[in-house]
């Protein structure tokens, strides 16, 4: 049932540099929607003219571009509540997001230096960004998130050092680290916010999380980012991917994801997270050669990055502009085209691999037609003040 949102407060007024989550949520849907449905187009040879040079850009524009403008967003917002400390907003936030999308231009030019530049000192710019009020409130809880910051702008770096040639490190294995750090990214915010969310939505779920097990699926993350990092063999890596996904799994279950059906906020997460689980579990087998390895990366980017970046820009972009926490039609459809898009890129493609092509194609518009629904629906949330009159 749809519930009525509270109407008071300012309607007019222009509002998207007010707070993080606003440009950063907008330009990620934009983002999302537009560069996959060109990407489709190149990849099944409708685009004459190459969008992007390969899957490895590819690869590195949903993560670096699109998954990262969220993570941005979404940091930029949480450690102004964590510490109460402001965070920047107005001409600095601009600035920020200005950073960003000159990054997504400037792959598309001959000038990879300065691509390479611009692009990792994004990651560092959010890192600085949310450092100084970390400090300032002394969350010493938090700091981590700094230093994955850090990390993800060297590895950024040295992704672009790779491909021209001024590294010796493989590319795919820079875009594989940068895949382990979000995915580290998610397994912690997930742990501390899905069963919450799921106790406060749906009375008597019993969502629950043992201390010992949280270390386990955590730590099984960091070793399998240390292993991609190290250069481990297939063995190495299959071993732990399928320790870490038997630990989320069973982290999975103590949330008791089967009684969210009803609160569509609430199972797009525990969907998200269900791909995590995939996601390590085709790893392993992708290490020992039993699969194709692209199907393990596309539960995590389509799947759970997906998933969880979606459910998570709607959730905080009601919270913070004042609105009822709950879902329409409008948004469950974006849901749903989300986790159909990686049953296509992953399962269907490993069911009928004769029609391959045609799956990649349908989930590629599956996932566009998500975020543009996103976009549209969230452009005048997000560009205009708080319904309930509040800053932010």
């Amino acid at each position: 049932m749809r519930i009525e949102e509270p109407v008071a407060g300012p309607a007019g007024g222009f509002a998207l540099w007010n707070l993080g989550f606003r440009p950063f949520y907008l330009l990620a849907s934009l983002f999302a929607a537009l560069s996959v449905a060109l990407w489709v187009l190149q990849y099944t040879g409708v685009l004459q003219a190459p969008y992007l040079r390969g899957a490895a850009w590819h690869g590195h524009e949903m993560l670096f571009g699109y998954t990262f403008a969220v993570i941005a967003g979404f940091l930029l917002t949480a450690v102004r509540n964590w510490t109460g400390q402001p965070t920047p907003d107005g001409l600095p936030l601009a600035a920020l997001a200005a950073l960003w999308l000159a990054g997504r231009v400037l792959v598309l030019t001959p000038y990879g230096i300065v691509a390479a530049a611009v692009n990792a000192a994004f990651p560092m710019a959010i890192a600085v960004a949310i450092a100084i009020p970390l400090a300032r409130s002394r969350n010493r809880r938090n700091y981590f998130f700094v230093a994955l910051l850090a990390l993800a702008a060297c590895v950024e770096l040295a992704f672009h050092l790779s491909l021209l040639g001024l590294a010796p490190w493989d590319a795919r294995a820079g875009l594989q680290a940068g895949l382990d750090i979000v995915l580290f990214v998610m397994a912690v915010v997930g742990g501390r916010v899905i069963p919450m969310f799921t106790n406060n939505a749906i009375p008597g779920a019993g969502a629950a999380r043992k201390p010992w097990l949280e270390k386990a699926a955590l730590g099984s993350v960091l070793a399998l980012l240390a292993a991609d990092l190290a250069g481990a063999g297939g063995e190495i890596v299959a071993a732990v991917a399928l320790f870490a996904a038997l630990a989320h799994g069973a982290r999975l279950h103590l949330w008791h994801w089967w009684r969210t059906g009803g609160t569509p906020l609430v199972w797009v997460l525990h969907g998200a997270y269900g791909w995590i689980v995939a996601h390590l579990a085709l790893r392993a087998l992708g290490a020992l050669g039993l699969v194709a390895e692209p199907l393990a990366t596309h539960a995590l980017t389509i799947g759970a990055i997906g998933g969880m970046t979606i459910g998570m820009m709607t959730r905080t972009a009601k919270g913070h502009t004042g609105r009822m926490l709950d879902a329409d039609a409008w948004e469950v459809a974006s849901f749903g085209l989300v986790m159909l898009a990686a049953l296509l890129r992953v399962f269907a493609a490993l069911a009928w691999p004769a029609a391959y092509v045609a799956t990649v194609a349908a989930s590629g518009l599956c996932w566009s037609a998500a975020f543009a629904l996103y976009a549209v629906r969230y452009w005048p949330v997000l560009t205009r003040p708080r319904v309930d009159g509040k800053p932010g």
